[in-house]
């Protein structure tokens, strides 16, 4: 997280994302506070709380695409959540507190998977010893010990490693754990520690001997024992506190239960469901199935396209917990020709590489561009706006039929120009029923 510096965040997020500096700010000035709150006494830094986020802004403009690639610059826990999925305590449905338990998981999975790069190594080697012990056993000494290495066994791991043995089948004896059905078990959660590893624990894991090929032996192999050189309460006790101090929550459509009570049908549990959610934002103790987590300094980050409520009409202690709020702005034909263009991941060059593949190579004409963009931004106009979603769905019907034909075509080169987008998109362009076409 201390690696990168406000302005090196909005650069890398502008590799990605198109516009939107001053959500792009917010977030990476939010991002670098706690770091520096990392820097501290811990007396100064508990009280030192993320300043939580608001966005607001229609959809298809990057709210989403902001905070998850924030997430992975910063390598931090990130889980993004419906606010409309969770529903008042008493009423049936998910409670506001499992987002915290599943940004837990998400942890978890995290720090073992950088723990197994630390051991692959060492994981990698014990996996071959046991792939050549299949393959070419060892001969034992009548003490029982193993004999000496024999030249065949050093050839047979020089192929091994070379890769011409990957087609071969071979016969392994592999560990299953044994499947613990948590339903049967009233609260997994609430018992505050890793019921399901307790139990594993307790059931001896069963050995079962499977055939495959060599390649695949080798990766279930490597991943087996690299899981024994990881001490995993050490990998729990890292994540808890990587969710605590470096977890992203991103709450989507928090518009939607934003408003005041109707006493009755769908909007009943409205308020409830805010209130449950404040003291998560807060600062609570959630208990999870790996321990108890707190959510002080987790930060949260909501949006909205607000279009019927606004953030006023949400109670007033949980505007107070996102003090800051940044609005997004509407892209325009300009935006969406950079939206084709300028991104690593700039949607030209997405169809561009999937049609690679089927050995045809398309090329995109600038003028072709503009077209598609203005094409995108005038149905937009003309229907519901859904942002950069649009260019999306232009793309696709754009390139329906030589997607089609693609495998029958291997070795061509297509030139999309402006004749091409204006034959495929003639329908589009004419008929103003665009339901007919794009969602």
């Amino acid at each position: 997280m201390g690696e990168l510096t406000p302005s090196e965040i909005v650069r890398e997020l502008d590799q990605y994302i198109v516009g939107q500096h001053e959500a792009k700010r917010a977030v990476a000035i939010a991002v670098r506070n706690r770091w520096r709150r990392l820097q501290l006494p811990p007396d100064i830094a508990e009280d030192i709380l993320p300043k939580n986020i608001i966005m607001i802004g229609p959809t298809g403009v990057g709210k989403t695409e902001i905070a998850r690639r924030l997430a992975q610059l910063v390598r931090a826990p990130f889980i993004k959540v419906e606010a409309s999925r969770y529903t008042e305590v008493g009423y049936h449905g998910r409670d506001v507190e499992s987002m915290v338990r599943d940004l837990v998981e998400v942890a978890v999975k995290m720090v073992n998977q950088r723990k197994m790069e630390q051991v692959r190594s060492r994981a990698e080697s014990a996996a071959e010893e046991r792939l050549l012990d299949a393959l070419l056993p060892l001969p034992e000494s009548p003490e029982g010990d193993r004999g000496p290495v024999s030249p065949s066994r050093e050839r047979l791991r020089e192929r091994l490693r070379a890769g011409e043995l990957d087609s071969r089948e071979v016969e392994i004896s592999v560990e299953e754990k044994p499947l613990i059905m948590q339903g049967f078990v009233a609260g997994p959660e609430e018992l505050g520690f890793d019921f399901q590893n307790v139990l594993e624990r307790m059931m001896p894991a069963r050995t079962r001997v499977r055939r495959m090929k060599v390649a695949d032996a080798r990766r279930l192999l490597t991943q087996q024992e690299g899981e024994k050189l990881i001490d995993r309460d050490a990998t729990v006790e890292e994540a808890l506190r990587t969710a605590e101090n470096s977890g992203i929550i991103f709450i989507d459509e928090i518009d939607k239960i934003a408003g005041r009570e109707t006493g009755h049908g769908p909007d009943v549990s409205r308020e409830g469901v805010q209130r449950d959610l404040l003291p998560i934002v807060e600062g609570t103790t959630v208990t999870t199935r790996y321990g108890m987590v707190r959510t002080d300094h987790i930060l949260f980050i909501a949006s909205g396209a607000f279009h019927v409520s606004r953030p006023s009409d949400l109670i007033p202690e949980l505007q107070g917990r996102f003090p800051i709020r940044v609005n997004l702005k509407d892209l325009t034909e300009e935006d969406f020709v950079r939206i084709l263009t300028e991104p690593k991941n700039a949607l030209t060059r997405q169809y561009r590489e999937l049609l690679k593949t089927e050995g045809v190579d398309i090329e995109f004409d600038q003028e072709a561009i503009l077209l598609l963009a203005r094409i995108a931004a005038d149905v937009n106009r003309r229907t519901q706006n859904i942002g950069a979603r649009r260019l999306q769905t232009v793309m696709e019907k754009l390139l329906e039929e030589v997607s089609f034909h693609a495998p029958s075509m291997a070795g061509q080169r297509l030139r999309i120009d402006t004749t091409y987008v204006e034959r495929q998109l003639a329908g589009i362009v004419k008929d103003h029923d665009l339901t007919r076409y794009i969602l």
